[in-house]
């Protein structure tokens, strides 16, 4: 799935065990897409000697602190880089 600018996402919460680019804190959690970036070979695959193809879309999303953190009345803004094959459509 590809998404665009405006697009609402939630970081997937499944368990992966080894070498992931994806922080924990993040999972589970909804935001924005803010901005599309080029694809990249996935770092995942690339940190265990494979190809990393094929390449993966990177996103950049907008988290409200309050989606990622108990803050109570703090309105603060988490900003990530996420790959594609974590994210899943929030709509």
């Amino acid at each position: 799935m590809t998404f665009g600018i405006g697009d609402r996402v939630r970081v997937s919460g499944r368990r992966h065990a080894g070498h992931h680019r994806t922080p924990g804190y993040l999972k589970d959690r909804r935001g924005t897409v803010v901005r599309v970036h080029a694809t990249f070979p996935n770092p995942e695959t690339r940190a265990y000697g494979a190809s990393g193809l094929p390449e993966q879309r990177l996103y950049l999303v907008d988290f409200a602190a309050s989606e990622v953190w108990d803050t109570d009345g703090i309105d603060g803004r988490v900003l990530a880089d996420i790959f594609e094959h974590w994210l899943e459509d929030s709509a």
